[in-house]
């Protein structure tokens, strides 16, 4: 069921790069309205549901949920922006240094990364390069682009690893609204003292935040907050890069951005780092077929 719930996941952020590159809003205006939109169906849930496992959160659980969504909000203001100054495949293929983030991060706090874990990430990295090498564009708009999404995805890392912490507190439904509370208070605050507008927007627009929040924020983020109960977040950001190809590939078919042949010969080597760190993952790991915990 886990690998099932991944596979949804991925398809559902996969479609986000391309659906908020073709619309017209600010980038942290749609980064704002589909966390608070999803915070608007959750957060009722939450309060009648999940109240006493609100109350019951320990100080350290509050300040790490806090920091998560902080974490998603700089997110989603900076890789959103590297989708309007880039392409979608550079954009996708380079937020996924969050992967590199998150072996650094572990280093830092002293957890040892297992030598098939540093191949598999490795060859998922170079699957990266591939994709994203072909895709470049050498101008100086591209290259803020470029430097924002790795940004993203140094944020992205700080969000997984955060949220692994805090999980241990909060059933999903709960991590889930409290953390896209949070985003989306953060995201206003930025827009507000930005000057940058929420509203006024076509309907084409008002249709495709839509559907960047139906598909990435409730199909994408909020099943990928359930399995950090189940998986490591170095499992989590490696089944991301799978995002990568998908991304691109719907950039082709739906904005017209054609991938490059080098994208196939990534996506090889993106699956292979793939298989060999979940066939090979150490042995204190979370299987990915193990039963989920009940929300």
């Amino acid at each position: 069921m886990n690998a099932l719930l991944a596979v949804v996941a991925i398809c559902g952020v996969s479609a986000s790069g391309p659906l908020m590159a073709a619309t017209a809003a600010p980038a942290l205006a749609i980064a704002f309205w589909r966390n608070a939109a999803a915070s608007v169906v959750l957060a009722p849930i939450t309060l009648v549901r999940r109240r006493d496992e609100l109350k019951a959160l320990s100080p350290r659980g509050r300040r790490l949920v806090v920091v998560a969504g902080l974490m998603l909000a700089l997110h989603f203001a900076t890789w959103v922006a590297s989708l309007k100054l880039t392409s979608v495949a550079a954009a996708t293929a380079l937020v996924t240094t969050q992967l590199v983030w998150v072996m650094l991060i572990d280093r830092i706090r002293g957890a040892s990364v297992p030598l098939q874990a540093g191949i598999g990430c490795a060859l998922a990295i170079a699957g990266v390069l591939v994709v994203s090498g072909f895709d470049f564009t050498v101008s100086t708009r591209a290259l803020v682009g470029d430097g924002l999404a790795v940004a993203g995805g140094l944020f992205a890392a700080l969000y997984l690893v955060a949220g692994s912490a805090v999980r241990t507190e909060l059933s999903t439904t709960a991590y889930t609204a409290v953390c896209y509370s949070v985003c989306s208070l953060a995201l206003l605050v930025a827009a507000v003292v930005g000057g940058v507008p929420l509203t006024g927007f076509s309907a084409h627009d008002w249709m495709l935040i839509a559907g960047v929040t139906i598909a990435a924020q409730f199909l994408g983020h909020s099943i990928l907050n359930h399995l950090l109960a189940v998986m490591s977040p170095m499992i989590v950001s490696l089944l991301l890069l799978l995002e990568v190809p998908l991304a691109a590939l719907l950039a082709g078919v739906f904005l017209d951005q054609v991938p490059h042949a080098g994208v196939w010969v990534g996506l090889v080597l993106i699956l292979a780092g793939l298989a060999f760190v979940v066939t090979r993952r150490s042995s204190d790991e979370p299987d990915l077929v193990e039963a989920p915990r009940v929300d």
